[in-house]
């Protein structure tokens, strides 16, 4: 089993110590985001878990427990987020270069292999356009150096949960937002996907796009997966899965896994995320926040099934803190 840590919140920076209380207690609780009466237990004993994936754009406060986690016996790797945005895009991320020098205390901790540079996503617009983006991707790539060896990248779905907050966000700036998977664009797509390449190929990196409809593989561009079960299998050995997960997009080439988080948590708000979608919730969710909890906020007193696969239920585990009842749809 994969657990997906996550797609739906920033736990490495935000909910590290409640990660940590999980794999203590070896379980954790997911949630159905469109039902939160439908709850599910999967276990986070190394014995049931290929591998974990961190997606992140700060592990910092996950890497003082990489030790804890290495003597437990879990194999993990990290889907690290670096981009160049200003406030407009992301406003509460660190400083540039503070991230890119703890992506290169991680990935001299782990190794590079381990640590996946991601460049996502690429949002076209009056101050971001082609050159500054090329020019972002070939900056951070020298900087990064030896630190990591894959780039992963995806263009902003223009029409995505996000889109309402990003034009908000951008109201009264001056940046104009432009689609650049609209046919008229397509040049300027095919000016960033050939830069991209040749960046990669200088700093001899394997560059792939994450979750895109039209096909780059005349420019060197494979469709990557995340949630990648041969890349675990190469990093961790095993024979972690192989089958496409069903409950992500057509487009999505990463295999099965269980993600863990809650949405509406992250508190970097960055205004093109799909992940957050309501500053009320957002701020009402932090106040639920229980380090205690096995999934993320509130009390759970019902008895949850303990799943140690995708497919399959073991023991029951006693009745456990009552999960908040009225998670916001």
């Amino acid at each position: 089993m994969i657990i997906s840590a996550s797609r739906r919140t920033d736990i490495p920076a935000f909910y590290s110590a409640w990660f940590m209380n999980r794999v203590r207690e070896g379980f954790f609780y997911r949630v159905n985001p469109f039902n939160s009466d439908q709850v599910s237990g999967f276990s986070l004993k190394p014995e049931h878990v290929d591998a974990i994936c961190f997606w992140t754009k700060n592990p910092k406060p996950l890497m003082q427990h990489l030790d804890e986690l290495d003597q437990i016996g879990l194999n993990y790797y990290f889907q690290f987020t670096l981009n160049p945005y200003g406030k407009e895009f992301e406003p509460n991320v660190p400083l540039l270069a503070q991230r890119i020098e703890t992506f290169q205390q991680l990935a001299e901790r782990i190794g590079p292999k381990r640590v996946v540079w991601r460049y996502d996503p690429v949002i076209l617009t009056t101050a971001t356009n082609v050159d500054w983006h090329l020019e972002q991707v070939e900056s951070i790539a020298q900087q990064l150096g030896s630190s990591t060896e894959r780039l992963v990248f995806s263009f902003y779905d223009f029409y995505g949960k996000g889109r309402g907050r990003l034009h908000a966000a951008l109201e009264g700036t001056g940046i104009v937002l432009e689609d650049i998977t609209r046919h008229e664009n397509r040049p300027d797509l095919d000016a960033i996907v050939k830069g991209f390449k040749a960046t990669a190929d200088r700093h001899q990196l394997d560059i792939f796009s994450c979750s895109e409809d039209f096909d780059l593989a005349a420019n060197g561009i494979e469709h990557g997966a995340c949630i990648d079960g041969t890349l675990i299998q190469q990093l961790f050995g095993g024979e972690p899965s192989t089958k496409k997960d069903k409950n992500q997009r057509p487009a999505c080439g990463c295999v099965e896994s269980v993600d863990m988080g809650i949405y509406n948590t992250c508190q970097f708000r960055c205004s093109y995320c799909y992940a957050n979608f309501n500053e009320g919730v957002i701020n009402n969710n932090r106040l639920k926040h229980d380090v205690n909890d096995p999934a993320l906020l509130g009390q759970h007193d019902r008895t949850i099934e303990i799943q140690d696969s995708l497919n399959k239920k073991k023991k029951q585990k006693p009745q456990q803190p009552d999960l908040f009842s009225n998670l916001a749809k």
